[in-house]
């Protein structure tokens, strides 16, 4: 666990989620299937399987009380179709996304890949309907078009959407092959506990995780995390900043030992069909595919009523910093990093740095400017630290939150980290580390808290720094929205 960094806590009892039936989930696994032995063996993209796919799911959504809409893109000279079903009420300022690709490859009818999480999140949605669930947050389901082809329709509908509209999504849910026949139950890793690949999810995505790890947990099943490493529609989702979470069974990856012994079956591919025309009705663990839709269920109804990925801030604001003005921040007079140095400044974007403050247009960043290369304006052979005004602190029970990201590559150790301490008198104390390791770490936005209440009455400084220990491991951070406040 990182020091200091909130996460949601798992929920020991269930809201009352109904009971998925897998029977009825396997229903529209059926209807999937007879389409595309109607329409030569796939429901793939420009191909008339894919469109009859659309109005089986859309028949069935209009007939329950959804307003529904076929979103139309074009991709290789093809119409393709997403299809977005509104459920009426709900906050539509807080809306809570669910969705999953619906079209095939060519090679085969695509029943596991995607029908599975297709099929599941249709009988989640029925299971709204028939139980006329009435959440806080506004619900709206989608099915994408040509996932296989590169994630297009979602990306045609993120696009499409004004920064308004984005800003209304506070969660989005990704359901993407949850029937594998040696299936293994992995869940997207919303806050990088697992410390490999992209790292962790924009803010909010840590809770969408643990509310999933909740169900498997109730239900005495292990769970692993799986990175965002783009190949599902969350893509689009993550790439604006929008939290995002999912389950996903395993594909053409091979089952270790390690995890035969964890969730069974064998040393072999999660889906041996994968991409092929064996991808059919046979090709589905009924057990998962089971499991997964209870837990797409559960995870709908905790976050949709009363649990908002994205809860307002509590508390009285003691003292608050987005960087939209200059505070009067200094930069450390004990740095050793060459270049790279924390300073306020509107980011340039490169592989490494957000070229977007996480609210606004400044945040605290290490070397703004892009350079001529990969490597220029990063942290480079040592420290970087940048200190606040002096903030007095009242009695109380204190709270510092802020968003933060660290990006490297993977010559990078745990050497290098990002951290934030507060100076009192001669005493400094650490209240939040991300150290690194030896993985890729793409830049992405987080969130982080830390308790203060032991600084109360006191007068102190922030201190945010950045390390460089290992040699020419691409070192970004920056930190923005810092925030004090008290219960």
């Amino acid at each position: 666990m990182i020091l200091g960094l909130a996460t949601a806590p798992a929920q020991a009892d269930a809201v009352a989620a109904p009971d998925i039936s897998v029977t009825n989930v396997k229903a529209h696994l059926t209807q999937l299937q007879n389409i595309a032995t109607a329409n030569g063996g796939n429901r793939a993209h420009g191909r008339p399987g894919y469109l009859a796919s659309v109005t089986y799911v859309k028949n069935l959504l209009d007939a329950a009380g959804y307003t529904t809409r076929q979103q139309s893109f074009t991709y290789n000279g093809a119409t393709g179709y997403n299809l977005i079903a509104d459920w009426p009420g709900g906050d539509t300022a807080d809306t809570l996304m669910i969705g999953g690709h619906l079209d095939s490859v060519t090679a085969g009818p695509g029943i596991n890949d995607n029908g599975s999480g297709s099929a599941a999140n249709l009988e989640v949605a029925l299971a709204v309907a028939r139980t006329n669930f009435q959440p806080d947050r506004h619900l709206r389901f989608a099915w994408w078009g040509a996932e296989e082809l590169g994630l297009r329709g979602s990306t045609a509908y993120v696009n499409s959407l004004t920064t308004a509209q984005k800003r209304e999504i506070t969660g989005y849910l990704n359901f993407d092959m949850v029937g594998s026949p040696n299936p293994g139950y992995f869940l997207y890793d919303g806050d990088n506990s697992d410390g490999t690949g992209a790292g962790p999810g924009p803010a909010g995505s840590a809770q969408i995780e643990s509310t999933l790890a909740a169900y498997f947990t109730s239900i005495g099943v292990p769970t692993r995390g799986t990175d965002f490493d783009g190949r599902s529609d969350y893509g689009p989702f993550i790439s604006n900043g929008i939290p995002a979470g999912g389950i996903f069974t395993g594909a053409e990856g091979r089952k270790t030992a390690a995890q035969v012994q964890l969730w069974g079956g064998t040393a072999a591919a999660f889906d041996p069909c994968y991409h092929s025309s064996c991808d059919t009705i046979a090709n589905i663990n009924d057990t998962a595919l089971d499991r997964n839709s209870d837990a797409i269920a559960y995870a709908v109804w905790n976050l949709a009523d009363g649990g908002g990925t994205t809860p307002p801030p509590t508390g009285t604001t003691v003292w608050e910093d987005t960087f939209e003005t200059a505070k009067g921040w200094t930069a450390g007079t004990g740095d050793t990093a060459t270049s790279g140095r924390f300073e306020r400044a509107d980011p340039a974007a490169t592989t490494s740095q957000l070229g977007n403050a996480a609210g606004g247009t400044y945040d605290l960043v290490t070397g703004a400017t892009a350079g001529a290369s990969a490597g220029a304006n990063d942290v480079d052979g040592g420290t970087t630290t940048i200190l606040s005004p002096s903030i007095t602190l009242p009695t109380g029970t204190l709270t510092l939150s802020f968003s933060w990201y660290l990006s490297h590559l993977n010559n990078a150790t745990s050497a290098d980290y990002v951290r934030i301490r507060v100076v009192s008198g001669s005493t400094t104390t650490t209240v939040f580390t991300q150290s690194a390791s030896a993985t890729d770490r793409a830049p992405v936005w987080a969130t982080g808290s830390a308790n203060l209440s032991s600084f109360a009455g006191q007068t102190v400084r922030l201190s945010v720094e950045a390390a460089d220990a290992s040699t020419a491991s691409l070192v970004e951070a920056a930190v923005d929205n810092v925030k004090i406040t008290k219960a």
